[in-house]
């Protein structure tokens, strides 16, 4: 799935990036979903980008992050912990970008020029997902330092809760944090009794 979510994903930014009235047709504006029933907008902004390097970071992640996370679903499927791990597995990316377009909706429904894009709070989602089956695995912060996932998660919320207060930076952090917060207790949605498996990854 993850490969078919980047290849879509690339297909359709490239198409936005280079066609601006197919990239108004497919962004999230708030002010447009509200007063003109445009709902689409809610999970096609994720599908664009607003340039190659916020579309590669974010298909990078993804690419890292989504295969470990369907390789889990695929082994607590086969334990009988979860149904399906293909749809469990689209059911946390598209939520992701549900949730986060929906609290822009409301958020933002009287404000006509606002507009967001880009697959991030979907990525969020895997990202935190992973970490929460694997919670002391190593991460590497700015690429270099090694830190656990959970330390890295705590951290990357912080520094997200700290970013909303500045929104010059043109960068949807509200996005960024419901993503991750519910790519956290995702599993928990699935099946309550993987909470063991998180608790777990602190006894020594």
């Amino acid at each position: 799935m993850t490969y078919i979510i980047i290849f879509i994903t690339v297909l359709t930014s490239i198409l936005a990036l280079n066609n601006r009235e197919f990239f108004l047709k497919m962004d999230l504006r708030p002010y447009s979903v509200f007063n003109n029933g445009e709902w689409w907008r809610v999970i096609t902004h994720a599908l664009i980008h607003g340039g190659y390097p916020h579309l590669f970071v974010n298909m990078l992640v993804l690419w890292s992050f989504g295969q470990n996370v369907e390789h889990i679903f695929k082994l607590q499927s086969t334990a009988g912990v979860i149904s399906n791990p293909h749809l469990a597995y689209i059911i946390l990316y598209l939520g992701g970008v549900a949730l986060a377009g929906l609290f822009d909706v409301f958020k933002f429904r009287r404000n006509p020029n606002y507009s967001s894009i880009g697959a991030s709070a979907a990525v969020s989602a895997v990202v935190f997902t992973s970490i929460f089956y694997s919670p002391m695995n190593m991460l590497y912060l700015f690429a270099v330092i090694p830190i656990p996932g959970i330390l890295f998660g705590v951290m990357y919320l912080a520094f997200e809760s700290y970013s909303t207060r500045k929104r010059s930076d043109g960068v949807n952090h509200y996005a960024h944090i419901i993503g991750a917060v519910y790519g956290f207790i995702f599993p928990l949605l699935l099946n309550s009794s993987q909470i063991d498996i998180f608790l777990n990854a602190f006894k020594f």
